[in-house]
């Protein structure tokens, strides 16, 4: 994905999503950053629509290689907003179904 910071872009790697923002990872460098507000661009695994996002970044971490940023969406077209939405609930249908086949089998052991 790319992260625009004062109308420059900054590769990043997405870690986790929801409906309300995004969590990224960073190579560290030397950031002057004067503002909060960053542009990103960005598609979802399976998908070929490019999501167009307005964020605020709300917490940073950093270690000696990584820079991580919790970023809250602050504007996006609806119809974006949309495809997140259904691929963050597609995600933890899979994720539920996956746990109950493991409960199932642990008590059928």
């Amino acid at each position: 994905m790319n992260e625009y910071l004062n109308d420059r872009p900054y590769r990043a790697l997405s870690v986790n999503i929801s409906e309300s923002g995004v969590y990224v990872n960073k190579v560290v460098t030397q950031l002057a950053r004067r503002s909060r507000v960053v542009g990103l661009e960005f598609s979802l695994p399976g998908t070929h629509e490019l999501i167009w996002a307005r964020g605020e970044i709300c917490y940073d971490t950093l270690d000696d290689c990584v820079h991580g940023q919790g970023i809250r969406f602050t504007a996006m077209p609806k119809v974006h907003r949309r495809l997140i939405r259904d691929y963050c609930i597609e995600k933890r249908r899979e994720e539920l179904s996956l746990l109950l086949e493991r409960i199932r089998r642990t008590a059928m052991s």
